[in-house]
């Protein structure tokens, strides 16, 4: 499978509005590749496929979760928001036969993150929340972090999403908070921010 042609299936999926989300996070995610030198193949396959089941029935991404043996059934105590990341790359894995591991794993943790992101997945991370159509206060900081340090980014932005979950009285997935510890202690033994 090809970007384009996953592009074409995750149009399938989404509204248009949506869409358009997933293609300035393709766009955004392959400029980052380039900057980093990340492979572009499997960046734009993982930012196609990021919110492929995002717009899809609850109780469908829930069954998912419960006849899976590859995700954790914590999911299913936390916000149904988080569901589409981890349910789509099963479905990827599935449906689309990807194989490829590190895409697979971008797309599961694209929202909540994880301890010891892989240079993919942290690109994918910061692709969905600094692309261009996103419009919200700590997004401008996101963005002028993103190309200085990568491990600044996603930290900065795991910080934030923690603050605005913890402000709206919602629980924070574990792996969100263990994502943020290990690029805290990244960035403190480099020096801290630039």
């Amino acid at each position: 499978m090809n970007i384009e042609q996953a592009l074409a299936e995750t149009q399938k999926t989404l509204s248009v509005k949506r869409y358009e989300h997933v293609e300035r996070v393709t766009e955004t995610a392959l400029d980052l590749a380039d900057y980093y030198g990340a492979d572009r193949y499997q960046v734009g396959l993982a930012a196609a496929l990021h919110d492929y089941a995002k717009h899809m029935d609850v109780s469908l991404l829930k069954h998912w979760i419960v006849t899976s043996t590859n995700l954790p059934k914590d999911l299913l105590q936390y916000h149904h928001e988080l569901w589409h990341g981890p349910v789509g790359a099963e479905m990827a894995r599935y449906w689309f036969q990807i194989k490829d591991q590190e895409v697979l794993n971008a797309i599961k943790s694209h929202t909540t993150g994880h301890m010891h992101m892989s240079l993919i997945e942290k690109i994918i991370f910061i692709a969905d929340y600094i692309e261009p159509g996103r419009n919200f206060e700590a997004v401008h900081e996101a963005r002028r972090l993103a190309k200085i340090d990568l491990n600044q980014a996603c930290h900065y932005a795991l910080q934030q999403t923690i603050f605005f979950l913890m402000s709206q009285g919602q629980p924070v997935y574990p792996d969100t908070f263990q994502a943020y510890n290990g690029l805290t202690k990244v960035i403190n033994q480099n020096g801290g921010y630039k």
